[in-house]
């Protein structure tokens, strides 16, 4: 039997993990204001959502300090989302006829990634954002590729180009303001967006949002809008790799802004 074949995507950073690189860096390193920093790069026209962290480490110059080792360092640190190898296992074997090939495609330097994620994705798995060093001095030199913004965009094409994968048969998972471009792009293209983050920004964008601290909770709607799975069998299938579905909460959020008195005079009830 031919098995249907999927792009299955996700983003690092608080999707994969609890922490922000940047942020695990900073306090390593005691560099402060890191989020105001942060706030600074963002305003430049010529920095990518999501690659503020890379220009800080090629510009600013208390980053500047920082050498591969670090960045490995930082990797080690990172507190990840549980069962991100079974995730991957169960994405490779394939479940019901559909095969899915997973990849990590990050803003987060490539250093940080791998030593993350070491022994669960293979290093040729990851797309991050990747920097050339000093020969001597052990410095960033320059950076290579930042997969940030329209660069998650390009990353993804290129994937999907590469494995013969149709739009439609994308699924992509993201928390953050990165991730808005390459949601919009697998949206137009029919395929899955995951929201890994309440945030407005990118759960109004998302066709699903799924929070939890266990990475294999994104097979939710893969399972349900992909294979047609109902919640027992979810469980059913959970449970088969041991893995026990405690609490499952399934909410609506509308989000309103509220403003009285435009245009017209309230009157009091009597």
């Amino acid at each position: 039997m031919t098995r249907k074949h999927f792009l299955f995507v996700s983003d690092f950073d608080q999707t994969l993990s609890f922490n922000d690189s940047g942020v695990v860096m900073s306090e390593m390193l005691g560099i402060d204001r890191f989020h105001e920093r942060v706030a600074g790069m963002s305003q430049l026209n010529l920095v990518q959502s999501g690659a503020e962290l890379a220009y800080l480490l090629l510009h600013d110059p208390e980053f500047r300090r920082v050498r591969q080792s670090d960045l490995v360092e930082v990797g080690r640190r990172i507190r990840l989302k549980k069962n991100i190898a079974l995730l991957s296992r169960l994405l490779e074997r394939g479940i019901d006829g559909h095969r899915f090939d997973f990849y990590v495609v990050s803003a987060a330097p490539e250093d940080v990634v791998h030593s993350a994620l070491a022994g669960l994705v293979p290093p040729e798995r990851i797309i991050a954002t990747r920097f050339t060093y000093h020969e001597h001095t052990g410095e960033i030199a320059s950076i290579v590729r930042v997969p940030a913004g329209f660069g998650k965009v390009a990353a993804v094409d290129e994937l999907r180009g590469r494995l013969g994968v149709p739009g439609e048969r994308i699924v992509y998972v993201g928390d953050g303001s990165s991730d808005i471009h390459v949601m919009l792009h697998v949206n137009r293209n029919d395929g899955l967006t995951i929201a890994a983050s309440e945030a407005r920004h990118i759960a109004a964008i998302a066709r699903r949002t799924v929070m939890s601290d266990d990475a294999i909770s994104v097979l939710v709607p893969v399972l349900e809008d992909i294979l047609g799975y109902d919640r027992a069998g979810i469980r059913s299938l959970f449970e088969h790799h041991g893995v026990l579905i405690q609490e499952w909460d399934r909410v609506r959020t509308d989000w309103l802004t509220i403003r009285e008195g435009i245009g017209r005079t309230l009157t009091p009830v009597q």
